[in-house]
């Protein structure tokens, strides 16, 4: 299977993984992995007073700060992972990456802010299921 980990180091990713390493169907070398963190946009006058080396510098730094623990994680459980990182709106970027990867299943951790939550903030998962076509799998 070509599976798609969104991870943004939350907590939420932690307990992703802990739910993926308990299910032998979802968590082996027979599997193709790929990790996904997208790093919101910075807004248009700060990229402009900073400059665009300073911040692709930036976008790199944060996603290292999340893709390193998980990609460790994973190695050590004997796992190969692509990585890629992208810019944008987080739940609508997640979503057109799995679906023109043409990925298998989709797998998520949920803050699970509920429904009031959601109709405040909104929802990644919220977002992701709207706009994507490949199966999800959340994990609260």
């Amino acid at each position: 299977m070509k599976i798609l980990l969104a991870v943004d180091g939350s907590p939420y990713t932690k307990k992703m993984l802990a739910y993926l390493t308990t299910h032998d169907e979802l968590f082996g070398p027979r599997n193709e992995y790929t990790l996904l963190t997208v790093q919101p946009p910075l807004p248009p006058r700060a990229r402009a007073a900073v400059g665009k080396e300073i911040v692709d510098g930036y976008y790199a730094d944060e996603t290292e700060k999340v893709m390193a623990p998980i990609t460790e994680f994973l190695s050590h459980h004997n796992l190969v992972v692509k990585r890629e990182w992208k810019v944008g709106h987080v739940g609508e970027t997640i979503a057109n990456f799995a679906d023109e990867g043409k990925f298998d299943l989709l797998v998520m951790g949920s803050h699970g802010h509920g429904t009031i939550g959601n109709l405040v903030m909104g929802s990644v998962a919220t977002q992701v299921l709207s706009h994507c076509k490949v199966p999800l799998l959340l994990v609260r």
